[in-house]
């Protein structure tokens, strides 16, 4: 076929449907060709694409799902939903999910911050969700809105405000640092919990060694301008201080050589021990390490306040008050809610709370079609012990007011799902199942009653506990949530969750399981202790090669891997970098 037949024909196939001059044929010589579809109206495509009809051929009005937060739960969740039935849009002052178990890293220049942000627009782009760049300042749950206001320190003049409607509400808005209303906290010293703040730590090290380094200063006033206190003997604290000592033997000895001997850190811990939520043996290594270091360590002393040269703490011995001079203080020492979800509880009836209660589906206690994650919010577990006398109910089919084996076997499984803190407990006690708790309890009788059932499960209760506030519990509860989301339709149709022991029925979704992958707590030289799961523990520098293998695969992008990567490499080969950028 000649090249002007086949135009001919090409130019008839268009003007005879004009649908088909979307299709766009290039062909080269050597007989090669690429077919590529091309739609010059892309959002009508897409709206077509993600329409859902009724049974009539209307589109159906979306669910407005609003996400409040882009930290670790706000991101897994917009990351695993992908149900086209909602309309999503994410409201954050936070452009950026940022991966904040690096952030001491950034304090003395080992990760630069932007390597360990990921920009989230592009997820949005991929997603099709929308996002606006703002601070949700009032939850109206009564009607279902939104206050709004934009970023503050925008280079707009100004504020804008406005408000937005919901149908479904999903609070990620992360925690604030808890100051505990210890005087002068606020104004005087650092946090760390913001990449804005690594970096604010970061050019306040430097700065101080700036100072120090000036000529007719005295000792005393060398002294203290190069004593950083670090309050809080957490994770987070713990491993500052860790990365601050090797800054300060690494790095500081060769770039300000004339005064590194003025160099001190003090680690104020309020507790017996530091790291008091690990294995006691990474606890006492961690302690044994820091005092092998120089960093002063102080366990049992409590901060009452500070001031803009002074750090005053109370000796829970002796009950005395200390004051000490300092040139910079870090303060690591929990969590508490923000402003929005104090005001938003005292709404829903929460306000006694210390934090926002959802029950084990995520939803906000009190509140409809409102979910709360991560550190926003703890779960409220159910008791066994509250719903006894209905779980035997349905147990008991016959009303026979006992039960045979059958009759436990129908409901044990729902019950260790609908409680896990069952599990925990025959975890705990080396019992293989519910059957030999009872049988424990109840010798060899086949037949329980209801008193035997409640002395059998009278001790379970005792291993609930509240979840961490980690990036770990974080992510998997945003994963969870989506997936919920993701078969909404299908499970309202056919429940997949436990028993309602109170109501008939079942649950729509399974509730919320945290599993546990591990923990780490970096301590400085190339050494870090890990807790992993099987109580096995691991400490020295074949776990450092581990953490550094974990946390590249856990950064949620490979240019975070290759940015974070290129990092560690640099510091290996140059150093960390001392410049006040």
């Amino acid at each position: 076929m000649s090249f002007h037949s086949f135009y001919q024909r090409a130019f008839s196939l268009f003007k005879a449907y004009p649908s088909a001059s979307k299709l766009l044929v290039f062909s080269s010589f050597s007989g090669g060709g690429v077919l590529v579809y091309s739609d010059s109206n892309p959002l009508k495509r897409v709206l077509h694409a993600d329409a859902t009809l009724d049974s009539d051929g209307q589109p159906i009005r979306k669910k407005k799902v609003v996400v409040l937060g882009s930290g670790w739960s706000g991101y897994s969740f917009l990351n695993y939903l992908n149900n086209p039935n909602y309309d999503v849009q994410v409201v954050s002052p936070r452009n950026f999910f940022l991966f904040t178990p690096l952030l001491p890293s950034v304090t003395n220049g080992t990760v630069e911050a932007r390597s360990i942000v990921e920009p989230i627009r592009g997820l949005m782009r991929k997603k099709g969700f929308e996002y606006k760049e703002a601070e949700c300042v009032k939850i109206d749950p009564s009607n279902k809105k939104l206050h709004c206001r934009s970023k503050e320190g925008s280079s707009l003049k100004g504020t804008t405000e406005f408000d937005m409607d919901y149908d479904i509400l999903v609070i990620a808005v992360g925690a604030k640092p808890n100051t505990f209303n210890t005087p002068g906290v606020e104004e005087h010293a650092y946090f760390l919990k913001e990449a804005e703040d690594a970096l604010n730590i970061r050019h306040s090290v430097i700065d101080c060694f700036e100072r120090a380094s000036l000529p007719n200063l005295t000792e005393e006033e060398r002294k203290k301008i190069l004593h950083f206190v670090v309050v809080g003997g957490g994770p987070t604290g713990v491993e500052f201080s860790a990365e601050l000592h090797d800054f300060l033997v690494q790095d500081v000895a060769k770039i300000y050589p004339k005064v590194q001997e003025f160099t001190r850190i003090t680690l104020l811990e309020a507790g017996d021990h530091i790291l008091n939520m690990f294995d006691k043996r990474i606890t006492a290594f961690a302690e044994e390490k820091f005092q092998r270091d120089g960093i002063d360590l102080k366990t049992g002393s409590m901060v009452v306040g500070v001031t803009a040269d002074e750090i005053s703490t109370k000796e829970r011995e002796t009950g005395k008050i200390v004051s000490e001079p300092y040139g910079m203080v870090v303060w690591s020492t929990g969590i508490g809610s923000r402003p929005v979800i104090r005001d938003f509880m005292q709404q829903i009836g929460q306000g006694q709370r210390r934090v926002l209660a959802t029950d084990e589906w995520l939803r906000v206690e009190g509140c409809e079609d409102v979910y709360a994650l991560g550190d926003t919010a703890t779960i409220n577990q159910r008791r066994v012990m509250e719903d006894i006398a209905a779980i035997f109910s349905k147990a008991d089919k016959g009303n026979t007011g006992t039960l045979n084996k059958k009759d436990f076997n129908g409901v044990v499984k729902d019950i260790c799902q609908r409680y896990p803190q069952v599990e925990l407990y025959l975890k705990k006690n080396k019992l293989k199942n519910i059957a030999h708790l009872l049988k424990s309890a109840n010798g060899e009788d086949t037949q329980v009653n209801i008193e035997n059932f409640k002395q059998a499960l009278s001790e379970v209760d005792s291993q609930m506990k509240n979840l961490p506030a980690t990036a770990q519990v974080a992510s998997q509860q945003g994963k969870y949530l989506a997936k919920c989301f993701n078969k909404m339709e299908k499970c309202e149709r056919k429940p997949e969750g436990p028993l309602r022991f109170r109501g008939e029925g079942r649950h729509r979704f399974q509730p919320f399981r945290y599993r546990h992958f591990g923990s780490f707590a970096p301590l400085g030289g190339e050494q870090t202790a890990a807790e992993l799961p099987g109580d096995w523990v691991s400490i020295g520098h074949s776990s450092q090669w581990l953490w550094y293998s974990v946390y590249a695969s856990k950064l949620v992008s490979w240019r975070t891997r290759m940015l974070v990567i290129s990092d560690w490499t640099r510091r290996f080969v140059f150093g960390r970098d001392s410049s006040s950028i």
